[in-house]
């Protein structure tokens, strides 16, 4: 132990050394702007959620070419970890952050650290006596690379056209989940909100201080019900929601009441464990989302918020979906489009027109019907029985509805 406080005290040296000139310290008032929407460089940034199984990694890659990388998922995820910032040209990484000691998300950073140059090192400052929390700490110390404990409110200087903010940090927390370094990420009128692990008395403490609302939103915890509350998600209003987290997990993430939070909302979810890695490319005004390494390329515009038409129900064996008009007026469906995701199938809408609290159902199959409230789509089965997900379009490509 002695020689693990040794390694922690000598990491800590690079703080008062003045390492942390490239992080601002702002102080934080109750609900603070975080971020401001800038002119951007009309340059793209593009954002990388790693598959790494039940884990998190995320990397980032700035207009200008910095980069970051948050987490590295468990040891074993490392070499991959490594292989994919390899893959993508990453020669060193700018700022590496470690949003909390947990094994799922600094493990695979002990490969990072052995095979890529890294300029500056984040910490929560929560001090763990695991194997693998000390084992980094020496790997730092090794290689000099300056180590910096933030505080909130922080801003980290990645790229002049970013603003980056800590929304938390528990050096003194008394579990790791808390002790979660939170990150906002704006670029232009594009925001991400990476929460690592935090739980939900560190969401309600951050509601206090800071406006949340975010385009995209990491779920927290893997999509466990200690984290993403519904008045959290509310208060963030993501267009699009990522989970990571491993497929047939043992601890059940994510949690249903946490998938049904991100529904009542609209928010477009997309998860690891189904598609692979996910990436995120955004000019700062525009955004796409694509899924490459899964079996069936995933692609989504910019998603708007029409909450009036939805996708009220799917029955994959009887072959219909229901599309119902929640709102107080009449919409015009010409040209709006139904796909099933799995097989990349589109039914187009004729021209019309979906009365307010009214419900059209469309029918494909053998005994799809017509009329009275029906439409057909065609007589040859579309859905999968064994699950495929159901996406509404409207006339501009804009993602209206979604349903897994």
């Amino acid at each position: 132990m002695k020689h693990f406080f040794a390694i922690l005290s000598a990491c800590m040296i690079f703080i008062i050394c003045g390492c942390t000139s490239e992080i601002q310290s702002e102080k934080t008032e109750t609900k603070v702007e975080t971020s401001a929407a800038k002119i951007t460089s009309g340059k793209e940034m593009s954002v990388h959620f790693i598959d790494v199984g039940q884990g998190d990694s995320i990397f980032i890659q700035s207009p200008e070419g910095k980069t970051m990388l948050i987490d590295g998922g468990k040891k074993d995820s490392g070499k991959e970890v490594v292989n994919y910032l390899r893959n993508q040209g990453v020669e060193k990484l700018d700022y590496v952050v470690a949003t909390h000691p947990d094994a799922d998300h600094i493990g695979g950073l002990l490969a990072v650290l052995n095979s890529i140059s890294i300029k500056h090192f984040v910490d929560s400052g929560k001090v763990h006596t695991s194997q693998t929390y000390e084992n980094m700490l020496q790997l730092i110390a090794d290689k000099n690379i300056p180590f910096i404990v933030p505080s909130k409110g922080d801003k980290i200087s990645l790229d002049s056209n970013l603003d980056i903010t800590v929304l938390n940090v528990g050096e003194e927390s008394n579990d790791n989940n808390e002790a979660s370094i939170v990150l906002k990420v704006q670029y232009g009128e594009i925001s991400f909100l990476l929460t690592g692990d935090a739980d939900m008395g560190v969401e309600k403490s951050m509601m206090q201080q800071y406006n949340l609302h975010s385009t995209f939103l990491k779920a927290g915890h893997h999509g466990s019900d200690t984290s993403t509350s519904e008045a959290f998600i509310r208060e963030v209003k993501p267009e699009v929601t990522i989970l990571s987290y491993g497929k047939d997990n043992s601890y059940g993430h994510p949690k249903q009441e946490v998938v049904n939070h991100i529904k009542k909302i609209n928010s477009q979810a997309y998860s690891t464990a189904e598609v692979g890695n996910i990436v995120v490319t955004t000019n700062g005004v525009d955004y796409s989302v694509s899924a490459q390494d899964s079996p069936e390329h995933v692609e989504a515009k910019k998603t708007v918020s029409t909450p009036s038409i939805i996708i009220s129900s799917k029955d994959l064996q009887g072959e219909t979906v229901g599309i119902t008009n929640t709102g107080g007026e009449a919409v015009n469906l010409k040209d709006w489009e139904l796909t099933s995701i799995e097989g990349n199938q589109v039914y187009k809408f004729p021209k019309i027109v979906l009365d307010a609290g009214k419900t059209i159902y469309i029918t494909s199959g053998p005994d799809a019907k017509e009329g009275q409230g029906f439409l057909q789509w065609t007589k040859r089965q579309i859905w999968r029985n064994d699950g495929d997900a159901a996406s509404l379009f409207n006339e501009k490509g804009e993602v209206i509805s979604e349903v897994k």
